[in-house]
């Protein structure tokens, strides 16, 4: 097996100490309200996230990286809301401390896509199959926050995230060939539930 796939999916996995399992991207809020109550409308609730808002975002912020884009500024500016640059920038800042502890590098602080996708640049892999673990394992951690929150059984989790699949492999497709002004997002609703997590009374997560 390639090491530089084993090396992406080490970054990407769980066990790498950025955090993840801290953040719901909005997720908590939508729970909370009744708008995502089981497996059909968490499925459907990702698919938005993943084609017109984070998740395409993202992936092809990663790309523009990967491919030598200095993209930093550009990820922080679209950020639509205070709890989601903190996400970004949080989770980028602990990525790119535990890569430049392993490897020696001296990366700076920059938002979670952007550092996977300058880091990448020393991997033998392409723009779609870094892009496409990368969304993978974001939505790996938002249909785990569901099975905790909603909850979901563990069975129901993993069906949302295997039917994904083909959403992710798309994104990921598109994204490898975008350019910078082909970026946008229409998913108002995760973005204004994000805001609204802001003030939630109770949370669990942080964003």
């Amino acid at each position: 097996m390639n090491a530089d796939l084993l090396t992406l999916t080490q970054w990407l996995s769980p066990a790498f100490p950025v955090g993840g399992f801290a953040y719901s991207h909005g997720l908590e809020q939508v729970i909370s309200v009744g708008e995502v109550t089981d497996a059909a409308s968490l499925e459907e609730w990702l698919t938005v996230i993943l084609e017109d808002g984070a998740g395409a975002v993202d992936a092809t912020l990663l790309c523009l990286a990967l491919e030598g884009a200095d993209v930093a500024e550009t990820a922080r500016a679209l950020a639509p809301s205070r709890e989601r640059l903190e996400e970004a920038e949080a989770q980028g800042r602990a990525f790119v401390a535990t890569v430049n502890s392993l490897y020696g590098s001296d990366l700076p602080p920059m938002p979670l896509p952007v550092a996977v996708g300058v880091s990448a640049r020393q991997l033998s892999l392409s723009a779609t199959e870094v892009a496409s673990l990368y969304l993978h394992g974001f939505t790996s951690n938002l249909v785990s926050a569901a099975v905790r929150f909603v909850p979901l059984g563990q069975t129901d989790g993993q069906r949302v995230l295997s039917n994904l699949h083909p959403v992710i492999s798309a994104v990921a497709e598109a994204a490898s060939k975008a350019k910078i002004e082909d970026i946008a997002s229409s998913a108002l609703g995760a973005d204004l539930a994000a805001m609204s997590h802001e003030t939630l009374d109770v949370r669990i997560f942080k964003t």
